[in-house]
C-alpha cells in the first residue's frame, strides 16, 4: 500500500482552501436581527421603516413594533436605520445592535412648531404633491420584492389562507402595476363553505385601491374636500396630514412640506405606507386592507349561511427592491390568477429562509382562527396541503 505525502505548500493551499470555504459559509448563512421599536413612554411604534438602506435591504414593523429582518456577516458593519413619521431618524450599526441585551430601540419624539410657516391651502398640497409624484418615488424600473397575504373569512372568522412571495418590475406608483411574477406560494386547509374564486390575483386590488396610481378606479381628487387635520414629521421634514372626504369616502395623506413627498396614506380599513430608497426617493413599503361583500355579490345559495358575511383580508411586506438593471427582470406569472389556485411546488426551506416578519396581529387572528376549527396547527396545515 502507497501512503502519498503532501509537501508543506500542498498542506498550506488545502488548509486555504477550507479556510476559504467556511468565511465563505459563514458570509452566506442567515443572520436573524430582531427588536421591538417604543417611544419614550415605552408605547410600541406600528408601521415604522426598518432596514439597511444603503443595500435596499428592509421592512417595516408591525402593529406591534416588532421586526426581524434577516442578513449575512457581510451587512454586520452596515447601519440599520429606523425611520417612522412623527420621530428623530436612530441609527446603529448592526453589530451593535446585535450585541444588546434588550433589542429595543427607543425613537424620540419630533416636536413639530410651525407658527411661523405660511401654508398653502390643503387641496394644493395634495395636487403638488400628485404634481410631483414622478420626482418624489422610485419611476424609473425597479423589482419590488414582498410577502403578499390574503385570508378569506365566513362568519367572522378565517376559513381559508394564501401566501405569495412575489416579485414585481415595477416604476412605482406614477403608473400601472408593472409584470408580476409569483415565485413562491403556500396556503392552510380550505374550511370555507364557499370557494370562491377571483378573476385575478389580489395584489391588482393593491394597486387599483392606490389613489396615487392609474386605475378606472382612481378617484377624482378633485370632488373631495381637503383640510388639513394636524402635522408630524420625518426624517426631520415637516409633514402636513391632510383629509379629503367626499360623501362616505375619505383619503389621508402625510405630505412634506418640503418637497411633497406622500409618506403615507389611509382610506377606509386601508393603509400604505412608504419609505426612502438609498436614492432618497420613495417606494412601497406596506400595505394592509380588508374589504367585505354586500348581500347582492353573495350566490343565494349561500344566504343565511356563514357565507353571506365573507370578508378578505389582505397584507402585504416590501422586503427588497432592486435597481440594478441586470437583475430586475420578471417572467409574466400568476398575476392573472386567483392567489389560491396558483400550482406552484412547495419549499419549505425557502419559507423558512425567507426574511419573516414577526407574527402581526392580523397574522395571529388568522393563524388563532384556523387552528382553532379543527385543531389542525397551521404548519401542519401547510406541509398536508402543499404537495
Amino acid at each position: 500500500m502507497m501512503i502519498k505525502l503532501f509537501s508543506k505548500t500542498q498542506l498550506c493551499l488545502f488548509a486555504l482552501t477550507l479556510l476559504f470555504s467556511y468565511t465563505q459559509n459563514a458570509q452566506q448563512k442567515n443572520i436573524e436581527v430582531t427588536g421591538v421599536i417604543l417611544d419614550e413612554n415605552n408605547i410600541t411604534i406600528p408601521y415604522v421603516a426598518v432596514g439597511i438602506v444603503a443595500k435596499s435591504i428592509g421592512s417595516s414593523s408591525t402593529e406591534d413594533g416588532e421586526f426581524s429582518l434577516k442578513i449575512s456577516a457581510n451587512e454586520l458593519q452596515d447601519t440599520l436605520s429606523v425611520s417612522s413619521l412623527g420621530f428623530d431618524t436612530y441609527k446603529i450599526r448592526v453589530e451593535e445592535f446585535l450585541a444588546l441585551k434588550e433589542k429595543k430601540i427607543i425613537l424620540k419624539e419630533n416636536v413639530v412648531s410651525m407658527d411661523d410657516v405660511q401654508l398653502l391651502k390643503p387641496s394644493e398640497y395634495v395636487f403638488n404633491a400628485i404634481k410631483n409624484l414622478k420626482n418624489n418615488t422610485l419611476s424609473s424600473y425597479h423589482q419590488l420584492q414582498l410577502l403578499y397575504r390574503r385570508a378569506a373569512t365566513e362568519g367572522g372568522k378565517s376559513k381559508f389562507f394564501v401566501e405569495n412571495f412575489i416579485k414585481i418590475k415595477d416604476r412605482g406608483p406614477k403608473y400601472s402595476l408593472g409584470r408580476v411574477q409569483v415565485t413562491e406560494a403556500r396556503k392552510s386547509a380550505d374550511y370555507r363553505i364557499w370557494k370562491r374564486t377571483q378573476w385575478t390575483h389580489s395584489i391588482n386590488y393593491m394597486a387599483s385601491g392606490n389613489p396615487l396610481r392609474p386605475s378606472d378606479k382612481k378617484p377624482n381628487l378633485k370632488k373631495y374636500t381637503w383640510k388639513k387635520t394636524g402635522d408630524t414629521s420625518y426624517e426631520g421634514e415637516d409633514v402636513l396630514i391632510i383629509k379629503g372626504t367626499l360623501k362616505h369616502d375619505y383619503i389621508i395623506f402625510y405630505i412634506g412640506l418640503d418637497d411633497y413627498k406622500i409618506y403615507k396614506i389611509e382610506r377606509p380599513r386601508t393603509i400604505y405606507t412608504y419609505t426612502k430608497h438609498k436614492s432618497g426617493k420613495l417606494h412601497l413599503s406596506y400595505y394592509s386592507k380588508e374589504w367585505g361583500f354586500g348581500r347582492n355579490m353573495i350566490p343565494k345559495q349561500y344566504w343565511n349561511t356563514e357565507a353571506e358575511k365573507m370578508t378578505y383580508r389582505l397584507e402585504g411586506f416590501v422586503l427588497n427592491v432592486v435597481t440594478n438593471k441586470s437583475n430586475i427582470a420578471v417572467r409574466d406569472f400568476g398575476g392573472t390568477s386567483d392567489m389560491g389556485t396558483l400550482k406552484l411546488p412547495y419549499h419549505p426551506e425557502f419559507w423558512s429562509n425567507l426574511s419573516m416578519p414577526p407574527d402581526t396581529k392580523f397574522f395571529k387572528k388568522i393563524k388563532s382562527e384556523l387552528e382553532g376549527l379543527y385543531g389542525v396547527p397551521l404548519e401542519t396545515q401547510f406541509k398536508l396541503v402543499n404537495k
